[in-house]
């Protein structure tokens, strides 16, 4: 029994000392940035409520990848979330002509893109760049990508203020984005 526990003791204090290398393989599979490209608009998803996807895409029209920003907005405490963003965004200096809202009742990224996809073959896209916190692009790529068909798509990560792949386990809100990504991403490959 003596040695069980020595050598259980062993192990957690190993997995302690080596835990900055090994921790940030639990952030990696949810990241996929594959960088921006010239598009025909840029999509960034809702569920950010800092504002950085939205910066991100602002900065990827202000760079020349693409001329405008569709902004994705379910409905929160009665007011549209794209409503919301591109007011920040234009605090910050953006003209608000580069942006055009999309308020929708989504409530997951599947339902985002059910919405978002047919509007954008309604605008006849044929490419876009899909801006989403770094955590997030894996998963929303998949789900973008399999609903997509024809459109050409490129995911951008935008940084998110309290993750980081290489020390999310430091702060709660990094802890809460891997837990609630990995359990989405669970359930996406349930057919949830």
């Amino acid at each position: 029994m003596a040695r069980r526990l020595l050598w259980f003791a062993g192990i957690i204090l190993l997995l302690a000392a080596t835990h900055t290398l090994w921790l940030p393989l639990a952030a990696r599979p949810l990241m996929r940035n594959d960088g921006p490209q010239k598009a025909d608009i840029i999509v960034v998803l809702a569920g950010d409520a800092n504002g950085r996807r939205m910066m991100r895409a602002a900065e990827l029209v202000r760079e020349g990848f693409a001329p405008a920003v569709l902004v994705s907005g379910p409905e929160l405490y009665g007011i549209h979330e794209c409503d919301v963003a591109i007011d920040m965004a234009v605090r910050k200096g953006y003209p608000r002509e580069l942006f055009i809202p999309f308020p929708h009742s989504a409530l997951s990224t599947r339902e985002e893109a059910a919405f978002i996809l047919p509007e954008l073959r309604r605008r006849n896209v044929r490419s876009f760049l899909l801006v989403t916190s770094d955590y997030h692009t894996a998963r929303s790529g998949r789900l973008f990508r399999a609903a997509a068909g024809d459109i050409a798509m490129r995911v951008v990560a935008a940084d998110d203020k309290y993750f980081s792949a290489d020390s999310w386990w430091k702060s709660r809100e990094g802890q809460k984005a891997v837990f609630f990504e990995w359990s989405k991403t669970l359930a996406t490959a349930m057919g949830k």
